[in-house]
Parts: C-alpha cells; structure tokens; sequence
C-alpha cells in the first residue's frame, strides 16, 4: 500500500475527527476550566481521560459496535436522561460560583512551581498552620512565657523549644493534608471528566456511530489508518485545549474573569442539558 495513499487517509481522519470535536461543549468547557488553574497534576489525567475515551469509542465504531447502538436506541435515551440530569446539576454549581464567588483567582505557588488557586488556604488550614499563626499573633500571650511555663526560670531554652511551635505543626502535618488533598482533588476532576464523557449520549452517535461509519468507508485496512487520524485528532485537541489554556492565566489572574467564565460554562451546560431532556 502507498505511503501516500496512508498518509492521505489519517489526514483525512485527522481532519475529520479536529471538525467534529472542535466545538463549544460541556466537555471542552471543564477541560478549559481545569487547564485554566494550571495544575498539571488535574490537567494531564483529565485530558487522557478524554483522549483515551475518544480513542476506545472510535476503535469500537470501527469495529461494528455502532451498529449496536443504532440497534439499541433505549440505551442512548438511559444515558440522554442522566446525563442531562448531570449537565443541569454542574450548570448550577457554575452559575452559583458565578452569582458566589469564594475569591478565586490564580495565585503563584513557590513549591510545586505551578500556579495555583486560592483554595490552597484551605489545605494550610487543615494542617493546622492557620490557627497556630492566630495563636502566636496574639500580644496578650508571649510566647516566652507560655512556652517556659512549669520550668525554672534559670534553666535555658532547648534547641526544640527555641523553634516556633507554628513551624514544627506546619512541618509535621502538611505534607500529608496536602498530600491527600491533591489526590482527592485529582480523582473528583478524573471522575467529572468520565461523567462528561460518558454521560453525553452525542459521544456515542458522534464516535461510535459517525466516525465509525466513515472510517469503514475506506477500504481494507485503510479504515484502521483513518481512525488512527481520528484519534490523534482529539489527542492533539484535547492536549492543546487543557495545556495551551495557561497562555490565558493572566487574563484570569483576577477573579472577575472566573465568574464570566462561570457564567458562560452554565448557560452552556444548561442549555445542552434542557436540549438533551427534550430529546434535541
């Protein structure tokens, strides 16, 4: 088979897969949010996720399992109905950040070298830190006095107890409060990725269906050429939507610009929502 000829075909399939993906949904809209904070620890996992899930339906509708679902329409209205639950539920949340905002802008984060948001407070303030700073700020209570209580007045400070007690607390405990909050902030946005995913009963007619179809168009072994274009397609969408995002970072270093965001991320999952609910 020509090297043309292939290269033609994933060209083709590429092209295909980037003009079908390439679109404001409730999937591009949370991999923009997510790649916005610029945290590579959310942003890779989220964008495999996507790309991965888009990878295994296209293979699957090149496969023969379309024909499955064009079989099985009461399947594709199941999932319409959860997902658009699910899409009414998160454009609620967003427009409650929009109308509430708790403060959230990009801040720089010194240790993991990333930017962060200003939910980082909340983690120092489960280790701990925040109310061992309160407690030595206070003037009534020198801490001199407070740490040589019990002991006589002659007998020197230790090395220990010469230390600030915030810095020892904050040393001992917030490696692990970070630690399991980042996992647990990690998996929250890994399983949102896979409900925006998996819930969206277009994904099924868009990969398994559509790009199934086309691809088995092409002759022979061609197809499986044309849905290694498809593929790479979304892996190179997704992969420029979640990490090129950070170029907009200074755009939403203040937080007035997250609350448009907010805003505009719950009309549109609103509006695909009531869409899907009305079978659209």
């Amino acid at each position: 088979m020509p090297l043309s000829t292939i290269l033609s075909t994933a060209l083709l399939g590429f092209g295909t897969g980037l003009a079908l993906i390439v679109a404001i949904g409730a999937q591009n809209a949370y991999v923009l949010r997510i790649g916005l904070l610029g945290r590579t620890r959310l942003t890779v996992p989220v964008v495999l996720v996507c790309a991965l899930s888009d990878a295994v339906l296209i293979a699957a509708g090149v496969a023969g399992i379309g024909a499955v679902v064009e079989a099985a329409p009461q399947v594709v209205t199941a999932v319409r109905v959860v997902g658009a639950g699910f899409l009414l539920v998160y454009a609620v949340f967003a427009a409650r950040r929009a109308l509430r905002p708790s403060g959230e802008a990009l801040t720089a984060d010194v240790d993991a070298g990333v930017a962060g948001v200003a939910a980082d407070a909340a983690v120092a303030a489960d280790a701990g830190v925040a109310a061992v700073a309160a407690e030595s700020a206070r003037p009534d209570l020198p801490r001199a006095g407070v740490r040589d209580r019990g002991r006589v007045p002659d007998d020197p400070p230790s090395a220990t107890d010469a230390r600030p007690r915030g810095e020892t607390r904050a040393t001992d405990t917030r490696p692990r409060g970070e630690t399991r909050a980042a996992a647990t902030t990690t998996r929250a946005a890994v399983l949102t990725a896979v409900a925006f995913t998996w819930l969206n009963p277009h994904v099924y007619l868009d990969t398994l269906v559509f790009l199934g179809s086309v691809a088995n168009q092409q002759p022979g072994d061609l197809r499986w050429w044309w849905a290694a274009g498809a593929v790479t397609g979304s892996v190179v969408w997704f992969s420029a939507l979640g990490l090129g995002s950070r170029l907009l970072r200074p755009l939403f270093a203040r937080p007035g610009a997250w609350r448009v965001l907010d805003g505009v991320i719950a009309v549109v999952m609103a509006a695909l929502g009531v869409k899907l609910l009305i079978g659209g």
